[in-house]
């Protein structure tokens, strides 16, 4: 029997990959432009983040490479696009921020993770900056050595 690991009421996806690709640094939340059919799929947990990124063009932030799997019940007279570009919607000033980290920086741009915010589907997005491979490992070092404490710490207060 596998445990299946707990996630929040209001939690859609998370983007693990990113955590361990990026440093983030400032994150925003952002509304997300969906058709009817994506919020039925998002409901059912039907997406996948790992591949996708956020492109500024034309002054406007635009999610790529998400997944959104469209259930079998979807309405016959559309044709779901499951990889479309979405638009993000974000305020002036927060999309200034992102493009001034952008273009100046030159951070990127990822989505950390997707959750409900009321009736309203909201993108975590995040200003992050590319890991090499022994930032990845030290990473890596770190979460196995935290793991061993905390089990260290377990054993020494029961006996």
């Amino acid at each position: 029997m596998s445990k299946k690991p707990k996630t929040a009421d209001n939690e859609i996806v998370v983007n693990r990959k990113a955590r361990h690709e990026y440093f983030t640094s400032d994150t925003i939340e952002a509304g997300i432009a969906l058709q009817g059919w994506e919020v039925k799929s998002l409901r059912a947990k039907r997406i996948q983040l790992t591949e996708s990124y956020i492109l500024i063009k034309d002054g406007e932030a635009w999610l790529f490479g998400c997944l959104v799997t469209p259930l079998p019940t979807a309405s016959t007279h559309i044709t779901p696009e499951p990889l479309r570009s979405r638009k993000l919607l974000l305020h002036r000033k927060e999309l200034n921020q992102l493009i001034g980290a952008v273009e100046r920086k030159g951070f990127t741009v990822i989505p950390l993770k997707l959750y409900w915010k009321g009736s309203l589907a909201k993108v975590l997005v995040a200003i992050a900056e590319g890991k090499k491979d022994h930032d990845k490992r030290e990473s890596e070092k770190e979460r196995d050595w935290e793991r061993d404490r905390q089990r260290l710490m377990r054993h020494a207060t029961r006996g």
